[in-house]
């Protein structure tokens, strides 16, 4: 068996894995970032595309936000429409923060970049991965390597930065860990098209037929969600579909506006679900990001909320191992999620305001809520700071 040591050993190597190792190697702490996909897959998995004010203000800091300065799209706000109204709220204006257009993907390349040019240890296409001992001081993970060697990996603290499907999460025994969990009676049908946006700043629509949003990738990419029933079949949406659907819902009757068509280069269906397991921390095993908590991408907080927890969870370990001090380490699981439920209910707000259930009564209170929202400026403001994002350390 081959066996290596290190300080951290990180599970996970998409965003919050490779951020966490970032922040840690700054702070002289080394760890070994260990990951099941091929490093090809993790770089190419389509997720979120909007990046909050302080995401982006920590990533400046960091000195990784050249390419997002370069390439990303600043945005001031949202439009919000429903039947015979489209009304804009100005972040910027409202509460003096925006945020930015830069896909997951392309966070994902500059913090793969930043560790590879630092000489970080990744070990891609391991499996059986495996963890131990994490209620001592000696935790450990075993698994098998690329080549099929047999592993063991010693480490002071490991970081469960593997989403909901990994090891992590389950390591947790029943009897410690407790679950919050809603699943909605809809999914996403989500679509890339080569098209330059019909729109300068994302269009949330409330329609009869159901949600649908207009967002983007680039000046070039558009990415686009309808709500579709559970259990979709893809097969049952061709093209021509997918476009009427979408100038249906997106359709705006007052000012002449169109929505540009052309050819979708990918499509999928997202099912909607609110996820909370607490607590974060189990002995020597600290969880963050997906492997946490998940939250529908109507708020667009699922990369925002993992920035913010690693964000936090770094500092945390440079004190417990730097310094002997667990003063923050024990307070991590506590102080991250009330970051985390007051992003579970952002997202569930406005998933509950924004999607069609058939319900006449519901209905009635979206619409009210809708107006209320653009036409308050504190209401506009309540939406608007959450959306931008709240402090790193809220």
């Amino acid at each position: 068996m081959v066996r290596v040591r290190t300080q951290v050993a990180i599970i996970g190597a998409g965003p919050a894995g490779m951020l966490l190792s970032h922040l840690l190697s700054l702070e002289g702490i080394e760890s070994v970032v260990l990951e099941t996909r091929s490093e090809e897959y993790v770089a190419s998995r389509i997720r979120a595309g909007i990046l909050e004010q302080s995401t982006v203000d920590l990533l400046r800091d960091l000195g990784l936000a050249d390419r997002l300065e370069r390439e990303g799209e600043e945005h001031h706000g949202i439009h919000l429409q429903w039947p015979h109204e489209r009304r804009h709220l100005d972040f910027a204006e409202l509460i003096g923060r925006s945020v930015w257009l830069y896909g997951q993907t392309e966070v994902q390349k500059d913090l793969v970049a930043a560790r590879h040019r630092d000489g970080q240890e990744i070990h891609y296409e391991v499996s059986g991965t495996t963890l131990h001992d994490v209620e001592t001081d000696h935790p450990w993970v075993e698994y098998v390597d690329a080549a099929g060697r047999p592993c063991r990996l010693d480490a002071d603290v490991i970081a469960g930065c593997d989403g909901s499907f990994g090891p992590s999460r389950a390591t947790v025994p029943d009897g410690v860990r407790r679950r919050w969990e809603r699943s909605y009676p809809f999914s996403w049908l989500g679509v890339l098209a080569d098209v330059a946006p019909s729109t300068d700043e994302l269009i949330y629509a409330r329609h009869p037929d159901g949600f649908a949003l207009h967002s983007m990738r680039s000046r070039e990419v558009s990415r686009f969600y309808l709500q579709v029933p559970n259990e979709t079949d893809l097969a049952d949406w061709p093209e021509d579909r997918i476009w009427e659907a979408l100038a249906t819902r997106l359709g705006h009757d007052r000012d002449g506006w169109t929505l540009a068509t052309g050819p979708i280069t990918e499509k999928s269906v997202l099912p909607m679900r609110s996820f909370v397991m607490s607590p974060m921390r189990h002995g020597r095993l600290f969880l963050a990001g997906d492997a946490a908590h998940i939250v529908p991408p109507t708020g667009a907080k699922g990369l925002n909320l993992a920035v913010a927890d690693v964000a936090l969870l770094a500092p945390a370990l440079a004190a417990l191992l730097g310094k002997n001090d667990a003063t923050l380490a024990d307070a991590y699981s506590a102080t991250a999620q009330r970051r985390v439920w007051r992003c579970t209910h952002f997202s569930w707000w406005m998933t509950t305001m924004l999607h069609t259930d058939g319900d006449p009564f519901n209905h009635q209170l979206q619409v009210s809520q809708l107006d209320w929202i653009t036409s308050s400026r504190a209401g506009a403001a309540g939406l608007a700071e959450n959306y931008a994002g709240l402090p790193i350390g809220f």
